[in-house]
């Protein structure tokens, strides 16, 4: 006999209805945020914009909840875990709610007057390019229910949903436009969503379900590589000099790590866990003697 479905307000639990720590735990790290902030909020509110700075939460965990959706595909091969798939969707989703609460309160943020919140946006190109990944990531997250899977079909489903490559594009814009000053950490976002983009483009490209670790570590420089480029080339554009001599700054730790040298350590630290669990799976399994 069958086991009956869950409810679909019962995200703690599997399809089957069972108990699963695995979404329990994911549940854990989506609320994290909120904790935080309930942590923090004494700081918060006496901070010089209160609410602005909830704004900037928000969407700075959407975008980081975004990271996670497309880290499962890497990571569920990598681990040799394949139940990360069950928890992609509620990851989805989560980004999804932080991006709406991100929009609701800007809204906020202008009296709740959506003339002048609208006229607000189309004034500024970081605004439009945020609100079209916003209208993107709805079209995802109204389109994520199995019930959608059926009416559209397999195929069009994940055409639709392959959508989510330009939505983080665009969130990364957004990002690093809305940041006024230091962009360390727009640049390192933007390098493991790159490393991200660049798994699945070499995985395509060798017609594998895996990277070995030689082609993980090979992914990791390139996109470390590539990371230190951009930053240069944007550094320069914004203050006039040339990307050489902001290059050249890569090895001044005295002035702190750059993001190239985070993404890098992000991907070694990757190329060991593949090296691991590798060898783990092909480990021989011990005889068992006869008593």
């Amino acid at each position: 006999m069958a086991e009956p479905l869950k409810p679909s307000w019962q995200i703690w639990k599997d399809r089957r209805g069972r108990l699963s720590w695995l979404r329990i735990a994911t549940l854990a790290i989506l609320l994290a945020p909120c904790a935080k902030l309930i942590i923090d909020w004494s700081a918060v509110y006496y901070s010089a914009r209160p609410l602005n700075e909830v704004i900037h939460r928000a969407g700075f965990w959407a975008l980081v909840f975004l990271g996670l959706t497309l880290a499962v595909t890497p990571f569920r091969r990598i681990f040799r875990y394949g139940s990360l798939i069950d928890v992609r969707r509620m990851i989805g989703v989560a980004a999804f709610f932080y991006i709406a609460a991100h929009l609701i309160l800007f809204i906020a943020d202008q009296s709740f007057d959506l003339g002048k919140a609208a006229a607000e946006i189309v004034k500024r190109v970081y605004l439009i390019i945020g609100a079209i990944a916003w209208l993107g990531l709805f079209a995802l997250a109204l389109t994520s229910t199995d019930a959608m899977v059926k009416r559209l079909g397999g195929m069009r489903w994940r055409r639709l949903h392959q959508l989510i490559y330009g939505i983080a594009l665009l969130a990364l814009i957004h990002y690093f436009q809305q940041t006024k000053a230091d962009v360390t950490v727009p640049t390192f976002t933007a390098g493991l969503f790159g490393w991200l983009l660049g798994y699945r483009l070499v995985a395509w490209q060798l017609g594998r379900s895996e990277l070995s670790p030689l082609w993980l570590l090979v992914l990791g420089v390139s996109v470390s590589a590539l990371t230190f480029i951009c930053e240069a080339v944007g550094i320069g554009f914004v203050f006039n000099v040339s990307p050489l001599r902001v290059l050249e700054t890569a090895f001044d730790f005295d002035a702190g790590i750059r993001p190239g040298w985070q993404v890098l350590a992000a991907s070694l630290c990757v190329v060991v866990l593949e090296t691991i669990f590798a060898r783990w799976r092909r480990a021989p399994a011990k005889p068992v003697l006869a008593q």
